[in-house]
């Protein structure tokens, strides 16, 4: 039992120190999922599943009300898309993009930018 208790405590402090959380794939799912702390008040979500060939990824940032951020998705360290998204009045803004599923593992990255604060959201999953 203390050895079990010892390697649950080094697994938590982890989680705090690097403020992400992998959430792992479900059985028989191609499925991953991480959150943290963005470098102000903000939070950021990154989502990828596979599917026929494809990469759903889905970016989310929960920020202030009705903020102006810019963001990026990268895939195997390439930009694979880029935009404008505002937060609606629940403070939050959501990306989706499908994405081809190269051969092997895939390197996501996620990176939303307020500029107007200069507060910045960076996220990575390998899936």
């Amino acid at each position: 039992m203390g050895a079990v208790r010892i390697v649950l405590a080094a697994a938590a402090a982890s989680v705090v120190v690097t403020g992400t959380v992998a959430v792992p794939a479900h059985a028989g799912q191609d499925q991953v999922s991480k959150r943290g702390d963005c470098s102000g008040h903000a939070e950021w979500r990154l989502e990828a599943k596979k599917d026929d060939g494809l990469i759903e990824v889905r970016g989310r940032v929960d920020a202030g009300d009705y903020q102006t951020w810019r963001w990026r998705i990268l895939h195997d360290d390439g930009v694979s898309a880029r935009g404008t998204k505002r937060t609606g009045s629940d403070g939050s803004f959501e990306v989706r993009r499908l994405l081809v599923d190269a051969a092997g593992r895939d390197q996501i990255g996620w990176r939303a930018r307020h500029p107007a604060s200069g507060q910045t959201c960076r996220g990575a999953l390998r899936i």
